[in-house]
């Protein structure tokens, strides 16, 4: 899986709560087939949308403090931050233009 996009809860505050830019992390794990449906949907997004938005990928089997923290119950789900605050999610593997669109709806 593209491992430029994994984070860690480390750098969460850092790369997701203070970014400029809107922020979609993409909740997932090896084992999940929608997940890996969505993956590269997930992957075309973040470099379509390099210069004005950043997307990130976690882990929740090594991040699970992470994904209890933000209630993830179900994956994959994507999440949108903005301002340091989530501002919009979205349960379960969907079209790329819908995951896409959760993102436009924060440009």
């Amino acid at each position: 899986m593209a491992s430029n996009l994994s984070l860690t809860a480390a750098e969460f505050d850092e790369k997701v709560l203070q970014s400029p830019v809107p922020v979609l992390v993409d909740f997932w794990a090896e084992w999940c087939g929608p997940c890996k449906a969505i993956g590269p949907s997930v992957e075309e997004i973040a470099s379509e949308y390099a210069d004005k938005a950043r997307v990130f990928k976690v882990d929740v089997d090594s991040e699970g403090e992470l994904a209890m923290k933000y209630g993830i119950m179900s994956i994959p789900a994507l999440l949108v931050f903005k301002g340091g605050q989530e501002v919009d999610r979205m349960v379960g593997a969907g079209p790329k233009q819908k995951i896409a669109g959760l993102l436009d709806r924060q440009l």
